[in-house]
């Protein structure tokens, strides 16, 4: 009998013989026509690719995928740094409330640490008016606030004009106060007025590194020996850690600085010489400040009631 559509086929004996001629080599089972073809050999010379393909996905797609995903982390990161900022004077700010608040309780200190904001915004927004790159406020509790910069400016004016504009702002944000106590009646914005007034008067001392030591860079700079002694005569008077921690900084900043001005080169020279109706201008804006905050401590100040 004969498969005859089958490729590989078996013919039977022909007629008068014993014996059976095989043509080619017998298939079995035999072949139906539907088996896939003989060049297909998965696990031979033609799977190597596959194999190939097989070590990709286990052994180098995972570590691509990390890559991709460590970039992805980075770029996440450097997108969030502006908010790490505001989330670190945030951070600072809730540890200063918390410090005032055991003094003063809560609603005032929030108060007294947002005027204190408001004080540093004025040397930001200064330094960035003039092109440095200063960093946000950052608040140390019983202390105040800094902002961090490379420099004051190029010369003594530009200092001066950085050191001033915390207390004009300072005081603008303090008279707020006042105008909302009128409006409320509620001694709460008194009191926090004359406080804030309070605290831009003081950093108007003329020594460095306060804002009152910084216009003195260029008006008279023989000034901050004279505002180290008021400094001294208030650890005297009212001693207390954090007047000390002042006199100190005023020591060695007066000191640094005199010397520096008394040996300095050409350089050092040229970056104090301000001319004279620049430093009546800054003169007459300490005077006027100055005045301006006496007048509104005056106009918050609280009676002390008896009884």
């Amino acid at each position: 009998m004969e498969y005859g559509d089958s490729p590989h086929s078996y013919a039977g004996p022909p007629p008068g013989s014993a014996t059976p001629t095989l043509t080619e080599p017998a298939d079995y089972p035999p072949r139906t026509g539907l088996e896939p073809p003989e060049d297909h050999d998965p696990n031979g010379a033609l799977g190597r690719p596959q194999t190939r393909e097989s070590f990709f996905k286990r052994r180098i797609a995972p570590i691509g995928a990390a890559i991709v995903a460590l970039l992805a982390k980075i770029k996440s990161v450097l997108l969030l740094l502006p908010k790490i900022k505001v989330l670190t004077t945030a951070g600072t700010m809730a540890v200063s409330i918390a410090a005032y608040t055991t003094i003063w309780g809560f609603w005032f200190a929030m108060g007294f640490v947002v005027l204190l904001l408001v004080h540093e915004m004025g040397h930001v927004i200064e330094l960035r008016r003039v092109g440095i790159r200063a960093s946000a406020p950052m608040f140390i509790p019983f202390l105040g606030a800094v902002v961090a910069s490379k420099s004051l400016g190029e010369n003594a004016l530009a200092e001066a004009r950085v050191g001033l504009a915390g207390p004009v702002l300072g005081t603008v944000g303090s008279a707020a106060c006042l105008v909302i106590w009128q409006i409320t009646g509620h001694d709460y914005w008194r009191a926090l007025g004359y406080t804030g007034f309070f605290l831009n008067l003081f950093n108007l001392l003329p020594v460095v590194p306060l804002d009152g030591g910084r216009a003195m860079a260029a008006m008279s700079p023989w000034m901050w020996f004279l505002g180290f002694a008021g400094i001294v005569a208030l650890a005297v008077l009212f001693p207390n850690p954090i007047i000390l921690i002042i006199a100190l900084l005023a020591a060695y900043e007066t000191y640094r600085r005199w010397q520096q001005r008394r040996h300095g080169d050409a350089v050092t020279e040229a970056y104090y010489r301000v001319s004279p109706r620049n430093r009546l201008l800054i003169g007459a804006v300490y005077l006027g400040l100055v005045a301006l905050l006496v007048i509104g401590m005056d106009a918050a100040h609280l009676p002390r009631t008896l009884g």
